[in-house]
């Protein structure tokens, strides 16, 4: 058994007040015995309209990575940094304005990051909700290369929030030897409260992967609220573990021997047949 931590949060638009509520939950992890924390998308910012300055600030200064790197080493601990806006590129070519990329970076206990994972399917969809329309292609570009790493917990496979809806990038990170699945999101409650149980329900089963969904949850302003109920999936597809609202710490743990035995009962990667349909 490996322990880790999903950390939900209600991130604003002010960087030192989400980062002063990110503290505590990372230490209350490793307090805990976690091995690894997963962070939500848009843990250091919520504000579409600030995130190409943000990103600039944080090319030229690295202050969010830093501090992530500080904790991690300090805590000795692995961060999944849920999604950081960034204004370059993998190879280190510069995005033209407004364009960011939505990046899942990962740090490990010694504060070294090891992996970056940009966000691939843009949420460019119409809700009925407060904020009513989501394009989220105005401001991002989307990434193209899936991420696996090895972590104390096992092979991690790297997503963001709507990559969820589209299983064959979870079909690829299995085939790639993926044993968990991060999602940090900020599902919108409404798309939540209809999919988000489900969806992470469906990824863990059809992939024999532990899914580790873990969202924003609560009001980020007058127009906007998500849904919040981050939570943990098993290769059975059996929900380990939920937080349903606002802020907090979601401790569970990961049997490998478990995910390979079912893995070795129902072997569907070497059943999965070529054929065209």
């Amino acid at each position: 058994m490996t322990r880790l931590a999903l950390i939900q949060m209600v991130s604003g638009e002010r960087l030192e007040e989400n980062l002063r509520q990110l503290l505590p939950l990372l230490t209350e992890a490793s307090i805990s015995g976690a091995s690894m924390a997963v962070l939500p998308e848009n843990f250091a910012l919520f504000d579409s309209a600030a995130l190409r300055p943000f990103a600039e600030r944080e090319k030229a200064e690295a202050y969010v990575q830093g501090w992530l790197a500080e904790q991690a080493k300090r805590l000795r601990i692995w961060i999944v940094a849920g999604s950081l806006p960034q204004s370059v590129r993998p190879d280190g070519s510069e995005l033209e304005a407004p364009l960011i990329r939505s990046a899942s970076l990962v740090f490990d206990a010694r504060g070294e990051r090891v992996a970056r994972y940009d966000k691939i399917h843009l949420f460019d969809v119409d809700v009925a909700d407060g904020q009513g329309s989501y394009r989220e292609s105005a401001y991002v570009e989307a990434g193209e290369q899936l991420v696996v790493i090895d972590t104390p917990c096992g092979r991690l496979g790297l997503t963001v929030c709507y990559d969820l809806r589209f299983p064959d990038q979870y079909q690829r990170l299995r085939e790639m030897g993926a044993e968990l699945i991060s999602v940090p999101s900020a599902f919108t409650y409404v798309t939540g409260e209809a999919h988000w149980e489900v969806l992470l329900r469906a990824r863990a089963v059809e992939n024999q992967c532990y899914l580790l969904g873990v969202n924003q949850g609560g009001w980020h302003s007058e127009r906007r609220q998500t849904w919040g109920h981050t939570l943990c999936v098993d290769p059975w597809g059996t929900v380990c573990g939920q937080i349903e609202s606002g802020a907090g710490v979601l401790m569970v743990d990961i049997s490998l021997e478990r995910l390979a035995e079912i893995r070795q009962q129902m072997p569907v990667l070497a059943h999965k047949q070529q054929a065209e349909y």
